[in-house]
């Protein structure tokens, strides 16, 4: 049976856009993170974003923002951070809460760490 371009494309959006959410959810679960880990999630998304561009004509990629921004906050220093929490709320607070305490966790004192977290729950209070 042969799928209409129209069809075909909406399907291809949704699969790459369900995948990139995916992948931040999977970075979102990281219980551990050097720099070398940092570096290896960039190169596993662009080999992804490679093979997909091969697979289908859909650009821009969907989503694909949404992931190579998740992957940069993990370089974020303690100060760009909270500003980062406070631009970035499209990001759930499980994903938010994991980038303070892997990135930063080892890098900062109790005290900022808790900081940080207080600002996710101040985001996340209204949702409630």
């Amino acid at each position: 049976v042969r799928i209409p371009l129209p069809v075909s494309n909406i399907l291809w959006e949704h699969c790459i856009r369900l995948a990139n959410r995916t992948l931040v959810e999977g970075y979102a679960n990281v219980k551990k993170c050097s720099n070398e880990g940092r570096a290896l999630m960039q190169l596993d998304f662009q080999q992804f974003l490679m093979k997909l561009e091969k697979l289908t004509d859909i650009r821009p990629i969907p989503d694909k923002e949404f992931v190579e921004t998740y992957i940069k906050a993990y370089y974020l220093t303690e100060n760009d951070m909270e500003c980062w929490i406070k631009e970035h709320r499209e990001y759930s607070t499980k994903q938010l809460t994991n980038l303070v305490n892997i990135c930063l966790g080892t890098y900062i004192n109790k005290k900022a760490r808790q900081k940080l977290l207080a600002t996710i729950d101040d985001i996340d209070r209204p949702k409630r």
